[in-house]
């Protein structure tokens, strides 16, 4: 009896202590809860709020100095000479390349036509008509089936060709008969730059090759760190004086003396974590005036960098992967959200900020980004990946008017003898 009634105490003693305000389990478990709720993320992405910037602002441009070329090794090619009609001429036509991620890619411009590849990596001269002069195809049947795609660039009467199957090779632009031609170890990832009698070019691995332009012949490479994803943002170089200077798919930025391989300085612009992450990492085309490179990711950093040494001018904090244009002091740049940036040179001040998307619906503008620009006589013309091109005016910053090119993926503009191109899959479109 004595044990029945000590256990119905017990039970209701353990009973009282759970309910009660006051018993110690509850206090806990409030002050638990309470401190939950007061806990901040230290490390919480904050969303960035984007806002125009002196858009009244009014710039003069009455001294702006023209360029008339489509290769610099400096990737500086400012403002150019365009007059913009924006009217359609015709385009020249080729067979549509398989899977595109993007059409990053650049065709060769001729006084007297042009030079570009289709879905088979057979290489095209065309006329200025659009009539194609020669059609060569340099590939093997498996090869053809792996649908290359090719980087270009001219060396006098010859073109020299790389490929996203680690094939390079080159070819008389006359007759398009291949001069000699070399397998890599690894895809090429980047434009080719030239000088002297070498030409360089990035691979997917990271690594800065140097070849001879006589027959191929590998003179030098220069591997940096590798991602464990293959990324689909092309890798970007530049040449200036004797430095090669080159971007890596995690974010590095490596200057290699052109004679001898060896590096002059590296700067890592990334957290090792990148490494896992690079294939959504974005980065600019490389810009130098000779003095700074200029560039920026879509980590939200637009950075100015010494030449010679590598070390860090000024960072501002700008979303965009797309390439910048100098034009005298100013830097433009277009963010990826749809604001046109006018920066500062030497100091990397922003001095006006302006919404060029403006006119989309909110929904819509969430899912619209920028592809490239090209900066003419009085006007910005930014392709977008809505299949439109934004005309904007330079001294405004305002959008004036918009040109729907295709339903399709397109490039980033070209121009060159004061016309205007764009690459959508199928076709290279011209407007006067």
């Amino acid at each position: 009896m004595i044990k029945v009634i000590l256990l119905i105490f017990t039970l209701l003693f353990l009973s009282n202590c759970s309910i009660s305000e006051n018993s110690r389990i509850w206090t806990d478990k409030e002050e638990k809860l309470e401190n939950q709720k007061n806990t901040k993320k230290l490390f919480a992405k904050e969303e960035k709020i984007i806002t125009e910037l002196n858009p009244e602002l009014k710039l003069d441009f009455s001294k702006l100095k023209l360029n008339n070329y489509i290769i610099d090794n400096k990737n500086n090619f400012g403002a150019q000479n365009y007059s913009g009609l924006n009217q359609k001429k015709g385009s020249y036509k080729f067979s549509k390349i398989e899977d595109p991620n993007h059409l990053n890619y650049k065709p060769i411009f001729l006084n007297d036509g042009l030079i570009f590849f289709d879905k088979k990596g057979t290489i095209i001269r065309y006329d200025n008509n659009k009539k194609i002069v020669w059609k060569k195809n340099h590939y093997s049947k498996s090869e053809k089936k792996l649908s290359p795609k090719l980087y270009f660039l001219l060396d006098d009467q010859n073109l020299l060709v790389a490929d996203s199957i680690a094939k390079y090779y080159s070819i008389n632009i006359k007759s398009g008969e291949l001069n000699w031609s070399k397998n890599g170890s690894y895809s090429f990832n980047s434009d080719i730059k030239k000088k002297d009698n070498k030409f360089f070019i990035v691979d997917y691995k990271n690594t800065l090759r140097s070849f001879s332009i006589d027959d191929g012949s590998e003179l030098w490479n220069f591997q940096t760190e590798d991602s464990f994803a293959i990324s689909d943002n092309k890798n970007s170089l530049i040449i200036v004086e004797d430095l090669v200077v080159f971007s890596s798919s995690i974010g590095d930025i490596t200057a290699i003396n052109m004679e001898s391989g060896l590096i002059t300085w590296q700067l890592p612009t990334q957290s090792s974590n990148i490494i896992n992450e690079s294939y959504n990492f974005k980065t600019s085309k490389l810009v130098s005036d000779g003095k700074s490179i200029y560039f920026s990711n879509n980590k939200g950093e637009f950075y100015s960098i010494d030449l010679k040494t590598g070390v860090t001018n000024w960072i501002n904090e700008i979303y965009s992967n797309i390439t910048p244009t100098i034009t005298g002091n100013l830097i433009f740049t277009v963010s990826n959200e749809g604001y046109l940036y006018v920066l500062e040179k030497n100091t990397g001040n922003i001095i006006r900020v302006t919404n060029l998307y403006e006119n989309y619906k909110e929904k819509k503008r969430k899912n619209i980004k920028p592809i490239g620009f090209v900066i003419g006589k009085t006007n910005l013309y930014l392709i977008n990946n809505d299949g439109k091109m934004i005309v904007v005016d330079l001294v405004t910053g305002n959008a004036t008017n918009t040109i729907k090119v295709s339903n399709s993926l397109l490039s980033e503009p070209f121009i060159f003898n004061n016309n205007l191109f764009i690459i959508k899959n199928g076709s290279i479109v011209q407007y006067n």
